[in-house]
């Protein structure tokens, strides 16, 4: 039997799998992430972590494939991070320097990136090996799998669907800089824009008026038949639609994948984004079917050991 570890480096924890071959999670932990003093301690934290485990449970070093890492921010084929700002981290080399910590074969990748190969080999995409995964929470973010790899680009920012371009006029800036984000109209937080514009340009009564807005309650009261929640998320997917239009033309792949809160709502969102999907995408690729992504925070390290198991 051949083991892995999968990684997934977040801005608070650092979660950690042991997992066999063929994708099953034989001991999953956490460790906190330390990002004082530039996260000068993250790395050594994790090849201990990691060293622990293969003696607690007696294993062989000849019997691990590697160590699968998911980072944030942008890395590129090579394991390079660009840059991840939440960790304090510059540019070097993530796999290298693992490497000589752990003594190990490391394979390191986005967190997105690798989130979505997770969910393409064990997930909502298993079956597939060209799959788009999109992640609907505070932003929007974008996974690329093609013939059953992860498409990093040149830089690591291969995948930022979130920044395409979506909407022309648009005078408040997306947290990238650019104006007119996919995001600011498909996230969790562009639902929330939508519903506040949507909300000052009538006078009408709507259940949104006396509570928080959020996406979730958006949805739940769209679902009971508010009107303005349900003129609010007609735009929500009106927008996501074409979104995921623009990427399918360019992607054409089997199935798009979607994960994040917002996917909570369910199939629900399905029915809100095909019309605009239908009308904007090529018609090559107008039978794109979707999934909802099913690993939930399993999925950065499922994709992560699959990086050393397949490499």
């Amino acid at each position: 039997m051949r083991y892995a570890f999968g990684v997934d480096i977040g801005g608070t924890t650092v979660k950690l799998g042991l997992l066999t071959q063929d994708g099953n999670i034989l001991d999953s932990w956490e460790i906190p992430t330390r990002t004082e003093d530039g996260g000068v301690n993250i790395l050594p934290d994790i090849a201990a972590s990691i060293r622990a485990k293969i003696a607690e449970k007696n294993l062989n070093d000849n019997d691990i494939a590697g160590v699968g890492v998911g980072a944030p921010g942008a890395v590129d084929d090579k394991g390079v991070v660009h840059q991840a700002v939440n960790l304090g981290w510059g540019r070097f080399s993530l796999k290298e320097e693992l490497h000589a910590m752990v003594k190990l074969p490391v394979m390191a990748g986005n967190d997105a990136n690798v989130a979505a190969l997770g969910e393409c080999w064990k997930g909502g995409g298993r079956g597939h090996k060209n799959m788009l995964m999109v992640t609907l929470g505070t932003g929007v973010g974008g996974g690329v799998i093609v013939n059953g790899k992860i498409v990093n680009g040149v830089t690591g920012s291969g995948g930022e669907i979130g920044h395409m371009h979506l909407v022309d006029g648009e005078e408040e800036a997306c947290g990238c800089g650019n104006h007119g984000c996919f995001e600011q109209y498909a996230s969790a937080t562009g639902a929330v824009l939508l519903a506040n514009r949507v909300l000052a340009a009538s006078d009408k009564d709507s259940v949104l008026r006396h509570t928080e807005i959020s996406a979730k309650n958006i949805f739940d009261a769209a679902k009971d038949g508010d009107e303005l929640a349900c003129e609010i998320a007609k735009q929500y997917g009106y927008y996501l639609g074409k979104g995921l239009a623009l990427c399918a033309s360019v992607l054409n792949p089997e199935v798009i994948v979607l994960g994040g809160g917002v996917s909570k709502c369910g199939s629900m969102l399905f029915d809100l984004l095909k019309p605009s999907f239908e009308e904007f995408v090529f018609k090559g690729c107008k039978d794109t079917p979707f999934a909802l992504a099913e690993l939930g925070n399993e999925a950065g390290i499922c994709g992560a050991a699959r990086m050393v198991i397949d490499p």
